[in-house]
């Protein structure tokens, strides 16, 4: 159980890092793109999540769970209102022509 846990924060702490370094290196004209793509991933580990907290195998497990829920909805929330904002930057503020 200590060694599932220890293996586990550490692949979590390569992937924090690997990420950050993909995403620092991205142009700023691709940030929409990547907002789409950063918001399909934590759908997914919303999912995971849901399943972890369901299955109630330690007190650990259930709390680790629910903030990985709370934290992915935030970020998928935050990502779809900063999508929703570049896009309105985009349309016209013409009335449109009859």
């Amino acid at each position: 159980m200590q060694l599932d846990l220890i293996d586990a924060l550490f692949i979590s702490m390569l992937a924090a890092f690997i990420g950050l370094e993909v995403i620092r290196r991205v142009s700023p004209l691709l940030h929409t793109p990547l907002m789409s793509l950063t918001n399909a991933l934590d759908a997914i580990a919303v999912l995971g999540a849901i399943i972890l907290v369901g299955e109630h195998k330690s007190r650990l497990a259930f709390i680790l769970g629910f903030i990985a829920i709370v934290a992915a909805t935030s970020n998928i929330v935050g990502g779809f209102l900063i999508t929703d904002r570049m896009l309105k930057m985009f349309k016209s503020s013409r009335p449109a022509k009859p």
